[in-house]
């Protein structure tokens, strides 16, 4: 067994203990003083550089390696995002949530006592590490993203060299048995972008439409176009997804409004068809106001990036884990998931690899809650895995990358 292995599960039950302790406070966005609280002193005593964030309660935490190394050591950069999600827990437990309409239904509580375990083995074995370790708990992946401001605030430079590479790891409630680690080299998650489409008219009375400019039916009629439009300008191998989550117009029943407002999220696999399915949009809208007279204006706000592991990184993270684990909890991802995450800003700037494993905690993985379910349940009993594989994942990186020192 891997020393990283043995020393994560020996520290398990403190590890779900700081699980539960998170599951029954959890704290939505950009600021979370008691995880961020939590999170301190789960560190304390481990000799780390430490640093909180100014502009949103993140922590960063710098580990040193003593293993000897003859010139620049390497740094690799572990992450664990850690907000919550608002919506009500609907599961009974004795950790269930405190906070009425907020729940980790993501299973972020398990990410931040999986990187805290992380820490604490590295620190039991800093004298085999060829390198230094950034670990990264983050606020706010689910929005408004807390990995742009972590970045603005210097994450990268943290350790006082550039990070080589940067590594995490996501649980699931469902998708696959219990303790099942998955990915996939290349695009991995899409893109997001969110799209507001007003539709601008001329109100009068609902009796007669045709003394003024109805909003309402050419908004229905943008939706629908988008839709032909994603299926006829995209090639179904590098999708492209146009979602219309809310329509709006109105207030009464015998009042045509002056506006109508469509409300979109847009996702993609590729830079190039990201960039083009918001033209698309755009022309769309415009167009088929244009047709009925109206006129349209859109906004478009920029949410995160394809989320792509590289071929390198991928293939060694993959490689740890079933070396660890075995090939048998290893199951590769035939095609990626539009789901989006902003760990990919992280990666468009230092190459890395982004797992998934599942922690089912039903017989069935097939008819288990997903994550964001409001019934998602998440089996603690996986921490200590993930825990052992950042920390192995660190290990291994540095040792490869660092020049050997006098007497190693």
């Amino acid at each position: 067994m891997s020393r990283a292995v043995d020393l994560a599960h020996r520290l398990g039950p403190e590890l779900v203990a700081l699980r539960r302790r998170l599951h029954r406070c959890p704290e939505v966005g950009l600021h979370l003083p008691l995880t961020q609280a939590a999170v301190l002193d789960a560190l304390a005593g481990l000799g780390l550089e430490v640093s909180t964030g100014q502009s949103l309660s993140s922590v960063v935490a710098v580990l040193r390696g003593t293993a000897p190394v003859e010139g620049e050591r390497p740094v690799v950069l572990l992450r664990g995002d850690m907000d919550a999600l608002p919506v009500g827990e609907e599961v009974e437990s004795d950790h269930v949530s405190e906070l009425p309409g907020v729940m980790h239904a993501c299973g972020h509580d398990l990410h931040v006592a999986s990187l805290v375990g992380a820490a604490r083995v590295l620190h039991g074995l800093r004298a085999e590490l060829a390198g230094d370790v950034v670990l990264m708990f983050q606020p706010g992946e689910e929005g408004p993203g807390g990995a742009e401001p972590m970045l603005r605030e210097g994450l990268l430079g943290a350790a006082g060299r550039p990070v080589d590479a940067a590594y995490a790891v996501h649980v699931t409630a469902a998708e696959r048995p219990f303790g099942v680690w998955f990915s996939r080299p290349g695009p991995l998650m899409a893109s997001a972008d969110e799209v507001t489409v007003t539709v601008r008219g001329a109100g009068g009375h609902g009796s007669a439409p045709h003394h003024a400019l109805d909003p309402v039916p050419v908004a229905c009629e943008v939706v629908l176009a988008l839709q032909s439009a994603v299926t006829r300008r995209f090639d179904v191998f590098d999708p492209v997804v146009v979602t219309a989550g809310r329509v709006a117009a109105g207030t009464v029943n015998n009042v045509i409004p002056d506006d109508a407002e469509v409300e979109l999220t847009v996702r993609a696999l590729s830079d190039r068809h990201r960039e083009e399915a918001l033209a698309v949009v755009r022309r769309v809208a415009e167009g088929v106001s244009a047709a009925h007279g109206l006129s349209a204006e859109v906004v478009v706000d920029h949410g995160y990036p394809v989320t792509r592991n590289d071929d390198t990184e991928y293939a060694f993270a993959r490689d740890v884990v079933t070396d660890l684990f075995g090939e048998d909890r290893w199951a590769d991802m035939p095609n990626p998931e539009m789901g989006s995450e902003d760990m990919s800003f992280v990666m468009e700037r230092v190459p890395g690899a982004y797992l998934f494993v599942s922690a089912c905690a039903v017989p069935d993985h097939r008819l288990a809650p997903d994550n964001h379910s409001p019934r998602a349940v998440f089996d603690d009993a996986v921490v200590p895995d993930v825990a052992a594989a950042l920390a192995e994942l660190a290990l291994r990186r540095c040792r490869i990358t660092a020049p050997s020192g006098p007497g190693s």
